[in-house]
């Protein structure tokens, strides 16, 4: 399948990567693209007046019929999520994406849909192999047996299988990656639902801003984690659904490093050094986690590859542009 020749749904289009994928799509010549989120247009991160953008809430079952109606191929990102801070505190809000889910599968199944995507996480992997920093790094077949996140991590695990079934017993082509921590401009970096790397740039910029020259950190900052820029993961995304994969892939650099690591790549950016204080009780999620990238570079003949240095001063870049605007 070559997504140009497609009539494409964004489910989540609103969103960080949702708002990215569109506009690489139509970077890509797809030329019928209807945009979908939950948020008012006005709150969207990204929005295009080349394609159709519509407000719907897909909990709702008939949003998502609306929605699938007359297109080929559907991106199911729409989710209620956010970083490790919002995720352990909003169980039951995230378990509840599954309404979106379901409701998705079963319009693009009756509504004639050639090929379903959806996103889901390093979030579902056994929580028994993510317990020490020196991480090995996690393959596909390490979601079994099922131990995830808590919450967040059982709700994209059990839409994976919803997946799988679906194309088993109705025929709906599906294919599914396991996203690994993306991160990039245009995106959340501060109100609760950031992930580490927006947070730790937003943190660093207010120290800077500030003159007070020190940053609070969540964990002890030896947690490992390997981070995605955004344009990898577009990229990603497109080829796993173009692709004959049908079995779930990751989708996530392997550059692995600590979060103390990560805090010394924004302050060499942005050419400060803070005295860190250590947060041990905040939220910090699994001690350690990289993506094993063997299958996807197998299949695909590629995998994700941006440095994290470069990514990190893009990221930082934008959001120092939009700090410093707010505080004039």
């Amino acid at each position: 399948m070559k997504l140009t020749s497609e009539k494409v749904l964004v489910c989540g289009a609103g969103g960080f990567i949702g708002g990215h994928l569109v506009h690489d799509l139509l970077n890509n010549g797809v030329n019928v693209v209807r945009a979908v989120d939950a948020k008012p247009f006005d709150t969207w991160y990204q929005s295009s007046e080349a394609v159709e953008n519509l407000s719907l809430d897909l909990r709702n079952k008939d949003n998502c019929y609306a929605a699938a109606a007359g297109m080929d191929v559907v991106f199911q990102l729409a989710a209620d999520m956010g970083g490790m801070g919002f995720i352990e505190n909003n169980k039951a809000l995230c378990m509840l994406s599954v309404l979106t889910n379901t409701h998705m599968l079963l319009a693009a199944k009756d509504t004639g849909v050639e090929r379903f995507f959806y996103s889901s996480s390093a979030c579902v992997y056994n929580g028994d192999k993510q317990k020490t920093a020196d991480v090995v790094p996690l393959k596909e077949e390490d979601a079994y047996p099922a131990m995830p996140e808590d919450g967040y991590g059982w709700e994209k695990l059990f839409s994976e299988r919803m997946c799988r079934h679906f194309e088993e017993d109705f025929g709906l082509q599906t294919r599914v990656a396991r996203y690994h921590n993306v991160y990039g401009p245009l995106g959340t970096y501060d109100g609760g639902r950031e992930k580490a790397p927006a947070a730790i740039c937003r943190k660093v910029i207010q120290a800077k801003i500030s003159g007070r020259h020190e940053i609070e950190i969540w964990g002890d900052g030896r947690q490992t984690r390997s981070f995605m820029y955004i344009d990898d993961c577009t990229k990603g995304t497109q080829a796993i659904l173009e692709s004959d994969i049908r079995e779930p892939l990751n989708l996530g650099s392997n550059e692995l490093v600590t979060i103390n690591q990560l805090v010394d790549i924004v302050e060499e950016i942005a050419g400060v050094k803070l005295e860190r204080k250590y947060k041990l009780d905040a939220p910090k999620g699994v001690n350690g986690r990289n993506s094993d990238n063997t299958k996807i570079l197998n299949s695909l003949g590629w995998q994700p590859s941006i440095r994290l240095r470069d990514g990190m001063a893009k990221t930082y870049e934008w959001i120092e542009s939009q700090m410093l605007a707010l505080a004039r």
